[in-house]
């Protein structure tokens, strides 16, 4: 295991604090995840959306937002912080032993990602904490209080777009959170990959249609999706692991997850910059 002076107290860990992992899905295998959760000690349950015919018109990012509502209902009902995962995210082996990403003490945290895309850091603590954006809800962690406020982000997508619409819900939820006067975290690394394949509806709206962990925490508990046998085995896995280390390390020198604005207005510049450079210093693709 990582042990920066930047990774948060190593026996803040995940399993700890967890109360339960909510697995996404829909038709997608989910059998290697649970079984890499089980042998992590995890509680988790698999919420698979049901294929109505009201559903037939919806758009696709919004029926990823209905599973994702479904999650944050029962996840406002729990006494401790829950996981939620999208049946695609390939964890890393070790996951139930990495620490939580923000202090566990602490009741002004929004969301925590475990997973980031597209990721920038604002401020980090003495602990090694890092506050900062991501889009994307492959894998995060939500506690009661900022579950209830996503199902108001829900209600809003659904009055102010509607259901058929294309939307960019995930790519809110930092500043809705923000607004509501909660803290969001990033991780030092990503706990595992997003292991879909692309997303059509993604590049029909100009968006990027792949999007993968810049840098990984350790090794992948199992194969993901896009490089299984069929997909191309491994020679496409070090192909898309070397474009996602590379993509990651140039976002970092054009000053695009630490902008420079933000090292300007630090009270600890040092500090910034030593985390962001320090988390890309891995050979592990």
């Amino acid at each position: 295991m990582h042990t920066d002076k930047f990774t948060p107290q190593q026996n803040n860990y995940l399993i700890r604090y967890i109360d339960k992992v909510l697995i996404i899905a829909h038709k997608e295998a989910t059998d290697q995840l649970e079984t890499t959760l089980k042998e992590e000690g995890f509680n988790y349950e698999v919420l698979r959306q049901e294929s109505k015919s009201e559903f037939k018109d919806f758009s696709r990012s919004y029926l990823c937002l209905l599973n994702h509502r479904h999650a944050w209902e029962k996840a406002a009902q729990a006494d401790k912080p829950t996981l939620i995962i999208e049946a695609d995210f390939v964890p890393v082996v070790g996951f139930g032993k990495l620490p939580l990403p923000f202090n566990p003490q602490q009741t002004d945290v929004g969301i925590s990602w475990l997973y980031t895309c597209a990721p920038q850091v604002y401020h980090v603590s003495p602990e090694g904490y890092a506050q900062g954006y991501s889009t994307s809800a492959v894998a995060y962690i939500v506690n009661p209080q900022s579950a209830t406020y996503l199902l108001e982000l829900a209600d809003e997508v659904t009055e102010k777009i509607g259901a058929t619409k294309y939307s960019t819900w995930d790519s809110d939820i930092d500043k809705f959170l923000l607004q509501r006067k909660l803290k969001n975290y990033i991780p030092w690394r990503n706990y595992g990959e997003h292991g879909g394949l692309p997303n059509p509806e993604h590049q029909q709206n100009n968006l990027s249609k792949v999007h993968r962990a810049d840098v990984l925490y350790g090794k992948l508990a199992f194969t993901p999706l896009y490089a299984v046998s069929e997909q191309g085995g491994t020679g496409k896995f070090l192909s898309v692991r070397l474009q996602a280390r590379l993509k990651g390390i140039a976002r970092l020198a054009v000053g695009r997850f630490l902008r420079p604005p933000v090292v300007k207005g630090s009270t600890t510049p040092v500090r910034l910059i030593r985390f962001a450079l320090l988390r890309q210093l891995s050979l592990r693709l």
